[in-house]
């Protein structure tokens, strides 16, 4: 079969899905759960990895789910052509988990966790004295329901 034309189907979606949920489920289960051989489980899997549909499998530790009791986005309004800068001073700060670019109203998406409201606050400040940030808006997390 040629992986490159290989399409998706409701079984694809179905094991990506339990695959999300539980990275390390045995193969046993995913068939039981797919109502597919064990066989066929493995073989979707290995043609997923091939296409690059699915690039890895991860770990979640304890510690990176409570790392950042105060998480939030900041959506960030740049003047003129100061974006590379900016983003070089976002992904220099510590508290910065992750910088989006993103089209729209808002020119950069950053992603925060701090230990405290104070320390969020404060980050905040330092992004909105960057020179050439002209706007923001900023969103708290205020609980997680799904997460890689």
């Amino acid at each position: 079969m040629d992986v490159k034309n290989f399409k998706m189907d409701k079984k694809d979606h179905g094991l990506i899905s339990a695959l999300r949920e539980n990275a390390r489920v045995s193969l046993s289960d995913l068939s039981h759960q797919l109502g597919v051989s064990r066989t066929t489980v493995r073989s979707r899997i290995e043609r997923l990895q091939q296409r690059g549909d699915i690039l890895g499998f991860t770990v979640v530790l304890k510690d990176d789910a409570i790392r950042d009791p105060v998480r939030g986005i900041m959506m960030i309004g740049i003047e003129g052509r100061g974006t590379d800068r900016i983003v070089r001073q976002l992904t220099g700060l510590p508290e910065l988990r992750a910088v989006h670019s993103t089209n729209g109203r808002w020119d950069v998406i950053a992603e925060i966790g701090t230990n405290s409201l104070e320390d969020f606050d404060s980050t905040l400040a330092k992004i909105r004295r960057m020179d050439g940030v002209t706007s923001s808006e900023t969103s708290l997390l205020l609980s997680t329901r799904k997460a890689r």
